[in-house]
């Protein structure tokens, strides 16, 4: 799985994807919850941000997590626990079968998603099912308007782009699982709407989750020469500016469940 973290792997990162999954956790898992003795994959678990609620949402099941960072999966492990079969590997070398697959924030950092998809229902047992979360930054809107923040945004759409990753695909969703020979596909966005009356979702979300992975990509971008530091000093405080009293934010995730049919084509 040829794959470049756009974000990167340092401890900020790690920190930010931790707020962002307890943060949004009910938007994100509710519904989501595997039966006692059943075999769940999780790719691409990183520090272990999602698999945590994974575990406590579906206690009896047995879950490996993969990822090709040794050093997320140290994490992930001092995060979660030992209830976890942890390995090191590649989607593309996994050759066993599961109940069900559970992929999240993954597919927008691989250059070919679809075959990803692919080899993924390979790895599932007929009649078994996969849960595909991913977000779209295409959905990000707020007030006060402002051309220098989606210009900053814009920044890391780009960088994400030219590392082989699509951070639009959250709308595509649906053409890759259907694409990928998976049968029932239902896909469903999971929105997340901020204001004022919602303080946890402004410092949670807006500041800790959305702000802070633009924020990220502020050296490369300027390096890139897609802005000056000024431009892009004025974007992020304009991002800031809808943290306040009379700002909004909104931001939409997309959730698929697909099943592999019994008797389907492998």
């Amino acid at each position: 799985m040829d794959t470049s973290y756009v974000h990167g792997y340092a401890e900020p990162e790690a920190c930010r994807l931790g707020d962002q999954a307890d943060t949004l956790a009910e938007l994100l898992h509710a519904g989501t919850a595997y039966p006692a003795g059943s075999r769940v994959l999780e790719v691409g678990c990183g520090v272990g941000a999602q698999t945590g609620h994974l575990v406590a949402r579906s206690p009896g099941a047995h879950l490996t997590a993969i990822d090709v960072s040794a050093a997320s999966l140290a994490q992930a492990k001092a995060k979660v626990g030992a209830d976890v079969d942890w390995r090191r590997a590649d989607l593309f070398d996994v050759d066993e079968t599961f109940d069900h697959i559970f992929v999240c924030f993954v597919l927008e950092h691989l250059p070919e998603p679809g075959k990803a998809l692919a080899h993924l229902k390979t790895l599932l047992r007929p009649g078994g099912t996969i849960t595909v979360i991913e977000g779209d930054h295409g959905s990000a809107f707020f007030h006060p308007r402002s051309d220098h923040a989606q210009a900053a945004i814009d920044c890391l759409v780009r960088l994400q782009a030219d590392a082989g990753g699509d951070a639009l695909l959250g709308r595509r969703l649906y053409p890759l699982l259907a694409g990928a020979g998976f049968d029932d596909v239902a896909v469903e966005p999971r929105t997340v709407y901020v204001d004022a009356s919602r303080p946890g979702l402004v410092a949670g979300f807006t500041r800790d989750t959305f702000i802070a992975m633009v924020e990220g990509v502020e050296e490369n971008a300027i390096a890139r020469g897609l802005t000056t530091a000024s431009e892009w000093n004025r974007g992020v405080a304009d991002l800031y500016r809808t943290t306040r009293e009379y700002g909004t934010f909104h931001y939409a995730f997309y959730k698929a469940t697909a099943h592999r049919t019994p008797g389907g084509a492998s």
